[in-house]
């Protein structure tokens, strides 16, 4: 059997392991209450992801080849790192375009600092304020290739904002990902201090969009091999204008 074929077999295998996929979350659950997506880091910037979730993004930005990263949610710029990383190595003039509310001056500092920081842009203010929007759909209309991160804000109405006013930049055959879905799947009192959780996070938002957008298809052989995700459901290609 050819290797590809072989491997796809795999993973369908996986993705049809209910019991296994139970056990995944479980072990997602458990780590996550030590901050397990806290302790890794991308060239030197903390990344806050977890390291399944990182090589997915590696495969997808390598197969698609954007040549603009759009994200929402900044923390300490490991993503932000992450992305321009792999332009960096793919060549070309690929760009990443951060926004966040709340940019903190030694996070700041720090991208700037960083060697690959030539590659990076940030826009400091709340990702769904219209002024921002614009800026955004200003900068990505100089660019053929776009892909969209969402990872901010986990509200339903504030990714359901995002999605209205982001994820049209999204170019044929290029992915919007949207990071903690899995806030849907795990307990009701697991964010106590947090004003999402199940009912109202990110999965809600992206379902309620899906049913009147579709520009999307859920890369379901991604999510089947992951097993362990924070984005069940949130990695879409863009297959139509």
């Amino acid at each position: 059997m050819h290797f590809d074929e072989e491997r796809r077999k795999s993973i369908a295998e996986l993705g049809a392991d209910d019991d296994l996929r139970r056990r995944a979350l479980e072990w997602l659950t458990d780590v996550s209450r030590k901050k397990y997506s806290y302790h890794f880091d991308w060239l030197g910037r903390p990344i806050i992801q977890f390291p399944q979730d990182i090589v997915a993004s590696q495969e997808i930005v390598w197969k698609t080849r954007p040549d603009l990263i759009i994200e929402t949610g900044i923390a300490r710029g490991g993503s932000l790192v992450l992305w321009a990383s792999l332009l960096e190595m793919m060549g070309g003039e690929g760009r990443v375009l951060g926004i966040d509310i709340d940019i903190r001056e030694h996070n700041r500092a720090a991208i700037e600092a960083h060697h690959l920081s030539r590659r990076i842009s940030m826009l400091e203010g709340s990702s769904v304020d219209d002024g921002i929007a614009g800026k955004v759909r200003e900068i990505a209309s100089e660019y053929k290739r776009v892909m969209v991160v969402l990872d901010s804000m986990h509200t339903h109405e504030h990714v359901l904002k995002e999605l209205q006013l982001y994820a049209p930049l999204v170019t044929v055959g290029c992915y919007l990902l949207v990071f903690d879905t899995i806030i849907e799947f795990l307990p009701d009192d697991y964010f106590p201090d947090r004003p999402w959780g199940r009912g109202n996070n990110p999965y809600t938002a992206l379902q309620e969009y899906l049913k009147t957008c579709r520009r999307f298809e859920l890369d379901r052989e991604m999510e089947d091999k992951l097993l362990i995700t924070v984005a069940p459901g949130g990695y879409l290609k863009c297959i139509g204008e």
